[in-house]
């Protein structure tokens, strides 16, 4: 039996079937994707960028007490989460204070000019059946940061085609809603028209033009939290070293009064403990599925409530 073998040409059938563009070395010259860049290449904005509005710029300003002064930095306060030479404040290490007097009654009335007269009872029904659902695309989520200084920027990203945003609250500034409600509307010129547990809902006001938004320079990164003193001391102010020491084993050894999760809801949290400490000396929170930092926050909060 004959066996019959057949030869290709193989260098001509790949030649002709391999495009040569496919051979082109890595990182090569490629005018096309040059032009694409240069037509997408804007001019910068005039720097530095001023702001008129008449508070200090903070990371957070729900989660922050002004009270409270750092005892030092990890990182050194020239360097401004705003960047360099894009804003004309001057950044302290926890805020960008204004530099000019502010005058808070010219404030407030073009913040009352834009709000315009007050809703009507109809009017605010249908502004709370079109956003208090959690299908809302005009949605903003704060979580243990709180009411940020970008947050702000995001509810005027929203007003330009939305006559309210809905504000879900989770994690630790849920211990305090009223904190959160009042800094909303202090910062950002709106009026809440509606709260319910964590849900909140943001009215931009009759008068709102978003081409006269004030301007919001934004924080590039998250800068360093500062160095605190010390929350928990060894001894409590008012107490001996071994009074201190029996209450917290008393602490240590009591049943819980509740199981706080992760990024979870804490409305109840304040009144339940208050209603416990009426026939309680001490009261336990299991804190097992929080993060150290949040168990700090939380202590600080429930310290300053109770």
């Amino acid at each position: 039996m004959q066996k019959h073998l057949f030869s290709f040409p193989t260098r001509r059938f790949l030649s002709k079937s391999i495009p040569h563009d496919l051979y082109d070395p890595p990182f090569s010259h490629s005018p096309k994707l040059q032009k694409t860049q240069n037509k997408f290449k804007q001019d910068p904005p005039n720097l530095p960028l001023k702001s008129d509005l008449p508070f200090n710029f903070m990371y957070s300003y729900s989660e922050t007490h002004p009270s409270i002064k750092p005892i030092s930095f990890r990182e050194s306060p020239k360097f401004s989460p705003f960047g360099p030479g894009r804003l004309d404040r001057k950044w302290t290490g926890t805020s960008a204070p204004v530099q000019h007097q502010v005058d808070r009654n010219r404030f407030e009335e073009d913040r009352n000019r834009v709000l315009g007269a007050p809703l009507e009872d109809q009017e605010v029904a249908e502004l709370v059946e079109r956003y208090r659902h959690s299908d809302c695309s005009r949605q903003i989520n704060l979580g243990k940061g709180g009411v940020t200084h970008n947050t702000l920027d995001d509810i005027h990203n929203h007003w330009k085609k939305a006559e309210a945003v809905r504000i879900k609250c989770l994690g630790v500034p849920t211990l305090d809603m009223d904190n959160i409600c009042f800094h909303l509307e202090d910062k950002s010129g709106g009026k809440i028209i509606y709260r319910n547990m964590n849900i909140l809902i943001l009215y931009r006001g009759r008068h709102y033009d978003p081409n006269n938004r004030p301007v919001i320079p934004l924080m590039l990164w998250k800068p360093y939290a500062p160095i605190y003193p010390k929350l928990v001391k060894n001894v409590i102010e008012g107490l001996t070293h071994e009074k201190t020491k029996e209450l917290r084993n008393m602490g240590l050894n009591s049943h819980p009064l509740m199981k706080l999760t992760r990024n979870g809801v804490y409305v109840n949290v304040v009144e339940r403990v208050r209603e416990a400490l009426k026939t309680e000396e001490v009261v336990r929170l299991d804190c097992t599925h929080v993060g150290t930092s949040d168990c700090k926050k939380i202590g600080v909060k429930l310290r300053h409530r109770i």
